[in-house]
């Protein structure tokens, strides 16, 4: 079978009006692909710098998987969330992007939207701490069949460091290019 080797880290969260942040992630692929050795899921710690308006995370992901066809290529899933002086949190970022289909270095930008408040109520206690609303499946987050009725707005962005080896694709009659 075909393998694919992911090396690297969920660096740093990027332009959210909130100053304590962490990360949830996962990776999700195809029934044609099969997890070897690694995590397919994690969360990282609270991250805050308030004076460049970033959080860093540097959680590392080290993933291998095979595959039996391209078919669902991995996708990597993030949900960014907030965290108050209370411990609460409540999601303030959703994004995913498709594992590049190169080997080599690549850095990716998440861009992440946030469920738009639908009142003056949860507006106004979103802006106090209190929470936003949260996804009840996140199959939302990257399947458009359901997602065109929600309303969202943008917020920030994940940065994420990835290093891909690719082995015996040619096996299989894939060339990467």
């Amino acid at each position: 079978m075909a393998e694919v080797h992911i090396i690297g880290q969920i660096l740093k969260a990027v332009d959210f009006a909130e100053p304590h942040l962490y990360c949830k992630w996962s990776l999700q692929s195809g029934n044609a692909w099969r997890l070897v050795q690694g995590e397919v899921q994690g969360q990282s710690h609270v991250g805050s710098h308030r004076l460049q308006n970033c959080s860093d995370f540097a959680q590392p992901l080290d993933i291998h998987l095979s595959a039996a066809s391209v078919l669902g290529w991995p996708r990597l899933l993030v949900e960014v969330y907030a965290v108050n002086v209370l411990q609460q949190s409540w999601p303030v970022g959703y994004g995913f992007v498709h594992v590049p289909t190169t080997p080599g270095s690549h850095r990716l930008e998440i861009s992440t939207w946030k469920v738009a408040p639908n009142g003056w109520w949860q507006s106004l206690r979103e802006q106090f701490g209190g929470g936003g609303a949260a996804l009840s499946k996140t199959d939302l987050l990257y399947s458009g069949v359901e997602r065109y009725k929600l309303h969202t707005l943008s917020s920030g962005k994940v940065i994420v460091d990835l290093s891909l080896i690719f082995r015996k694709f040619e096996d299989y009659g894939v060339e990467f290019k």
